[in-house]
């Protein structure tokens, strides 16, 4: 672990710690703060000359998230590391990646390009919004996903429900499909959809069910819960008497929970939502939705 070094970015300093405490390695000395301006400073204050270097930082807003990254990685390439390698565990930008309006940016791939120019050699990021937009790096892509974690969470919490198929895995969406397909035949479950129409960037109407939930526990699988509309208004169909499913539980990899999410999901037929650490928890987050 010698060649190994780690440097942590300030999006996410607990996952940082807890990925190089389950390596048993130390985070690397890295000075981060800010400029009386606002602008970031940077200053690796370890040698990292032929070094292998991790640079953990997601890119969720603001917009110094990225900027950090980019700094920290033009440092580690100005220090002579061997190779430079981008954790991303949430890649933000990724729900602009094609040109789908006149006169629109394609985000996803200027964000991406940006990644690799500051000097990053490879990247490495969780659940995608879109699997393609692996391909918008210049460089290799490992692109995680977090099915199996969510597996292995179900099959210690509720594994008599799912051996007795009493669970159904549950798309937001028709273009969420291929998402949910994976969880569904790793616990040998069925799969439901639900059919919508996005009205706007963050605002969708769920129209119908598309399979059986009834007297299931119907499991929502989404990537990112931003301001909740779709799961809120997903779960409050599902339990809908003419569809009847007896529980709803989300799975959601990016917990960015923008407002007025955690009110939307007191107020839902949300039974239980569980998410991973890419992104951390905002307080209101932690004082409203988290047991005590």
């Amino acid at each position: 672990m010698d060649d190994l070094k780690i440097l942590i970015g300030r999006s996410n300093p607990e996952l940082g710690y807890r990925i190089c405490e389950s390596l048993g390695v130390e985070p690397t000395q890295i000075l981060l703060d800010n400029f009386a301006d606002g602008e970031i400073r940077v200053q690796i204050l370890e040698n990292v000359r032929g070094k292998d270097v991790f640079v953990i930082e997601s890119t969720y807003p603001p917009a110094d998230n990225i900027m950090e990254l980019l700094l920290i990685l033009d440092a580690a390439k100005r220090a002579s590391a061997r190779r430079v390698t981008a954790v991303i565990p949430y890649f933000g930008y990724a729900r602009q990646e094609r040109k789908d309006k006149p006169r629109v940016p394609i985000s996803t791939k200027l964000v991406a390009n940006l990644i690799v120019s500051a000097g990053a050699d490879r990247v490495l990021t969780m659940d995608l919004h879109s699997p393609a937009i692996q391909g918008f790096f210049d460089v290799p892509t490992d692109h995680l996903i977090s099915d199996l974690v969510f597996e292995e969470h179900l099959a210690m919490t509720m594994w008599d429900e799912v051996k007795e198929g009493n669970v159904v895995v549950v798309s937001p969406d028709i273009g969420g499909v291929r998402r949910v397909d994976f969880l569904a035949t790793e616990l040998g479950a069925s799969i439901a959809i639900i059919h919508k129409k996005r009205e706007d960037a963050n605002k969708a109407r769920a129209l119908t069910v598309v399979g059986d939930v009834r007297d299931k526990i119907a499991i929502i699988r989404d990537d990112i819960v931003d301001t909740a509309g779709t799961i809120k208004e997903a779960s409050d169909l599902l339990k809908r008497s003419q569809y009847g499913a007896k529980a709803v539980y989300v799975l959601a990899t990016h917990p960015l929970l923008s407002p007025p999410a955690v009110e939307r999901i007191e107020n839902s037929q949300i039974d239980k939502l569980i998410v991973t650490d890419t992104i951390p928890l905002k307080e209101e987050a932690k004082q409203r939705l988290v047991p005590h």
